[in-house]
């Protein structure tokens, strides 16, 4: 299927995607792409629950149950506006008649936008230090992670309010490893180095360059530790920071998704897998069977290890540094679980 970018105007031509303020729209059509279907390609089976919204553009599409047709879609009609067999998992197969070009959209993402929409009351040129030109590019990339979609509306709001911008210069550092967890943190304007000094390497390794959107700082907010790694600017630039208790309250609690030790083992018989955060001499000192490991401050840098479609039981010994990595995983679209009181717990 090939792809191609989606302009505002398309976008207004669906429903409720009209009633989409302009700058929720904006950021909507740079998510989404237009796809083609060659005649009698399936889109999609009956019995699918992937949650994609699906809109006609132009062609006929066939929706057909039990192999009979009983309906079409024909681009440009007042059907064509609406979404097509909205209902998970799907109660019908849809297939091409002809060419078909259509939107596919993260249901998700979509219902977040929608829901920002009609609950943020206030524009961004509103909010205290968020003038710059430019800088609603890193709210709408935190509202269209799948973090996100985890959070009630009303924090999403407080949060963005209760955020203070710093700016830096090249060179400076942000937070430095061995400080205390004060503040999360989401680089809005320019690049900066995550690094990490080890007994070998007094300079540091480096552990992740961080763009536009990122995020850093939570694992010390959640894990009561301290910093585990320096970040340093690589160009000017600009952070937008929320206080540990804002933080802890609005983004964290959300996010996280504590289990009984017969809550996870349960998870793992369905085929999810443990996921051991602490480092590899506790590893090899005690663990759970069956338990992959990688260690906290490895997370970032190994995650394209983990496979997107797996859930994951977090655990260490008490459960702060497994709460850090499944808000880290979380963060990023993973299932992640976090084993409550860590592996040592008879409560567990």
């Amino acid at each position: 299927m090939a792809a191609e970018e989606v302009s505002t105007e398309l976008l207004r031509r669906f429903s409720p995607l009209d009633g989409l303020k302009r700058d929720n729209l904006a950021a909507l059509a740079r998510k989404v792409q237009i796809r083609d279907l060659s005649p009698g390609q399936v889109l999609f089976k009956e019995g699918d629950t992937e949650k994609r919204t699906i809109y006609v553009i132009s062609g006929v599409l066939e929706l057909v149950d039990q192999g009979k047709t009983v309906g079409t879609i024909e681009g440009n009609s007042d059907a064509a506006r609406n979404p097509v067999a909205p209902v998970y998992p799907r109660r019908i197969t849809a297939r091409a008649r002809d060419r078909v070009q259509f939107l596919s959209i993260d249901s998700d993402l979509l219902d977040v936008m929608l829901t920002w929409d009609q609950t943020g009351t206030y524009e961004v040129s509103e909010l205290q230090g968020m003038a710059d030109e430019g800088n609603e590019d890193w709210m709408t990339m935190l509202l269209q992670t799948k973090a996100f979609h985890k959070i009630p509306p009303a924090n999403i709001q407080a949060i963005f309010m209760r955020m203070q911008q710093i700016n830096y210069r090249s060179g400076d550092v942000v937070l430095k490893q061995g400080a205390e967890g004060d503040y999360f943190y989401v680089l809005i304007r320019g690049s900066a180095l995550v690094t990490r000094e080890t007994p070998l390497s007094k300079e540091g390794i480096k552990l992740a360059e961080l763009r536009v959107g990122d995020t850093f700082g939570e694992e010390a907010l959640i894990s009561e530790a301290k910093r585990n790694a320096t970040v340093t600017m690589l160009s000017d630039g600009s952070v937008m920071r929320l206080g540990k208790e804002d933080f802890k309250k609005l983004l964290n609690e959300p996010m996280l998704e504590w289990v009984s030790r017969e809550e996870a083992e349960e998870i793992v018989r369905a085929g999810g897998q443990w996921l051991d955060v602490r480092l590899p001499s506790e590893f090899e000192n005690q663990h759970i069977d069956g338990a992959i490991n990688i260690p906290l401050y490895f997370i970032r840098l190994k995650i394209s290890m983990l496979d997107e479609n797996q859930k994951y039981v977090l655990c260490c010994d008490t459960g702060r540094r497994s709460s850090a990595g499944a808000y880290i995983l979380s963060e990023r679209g993973y299932q992640a679980y976090v084993l409550r009181d860590g592996i040592g717990s008879e409560s567990t």
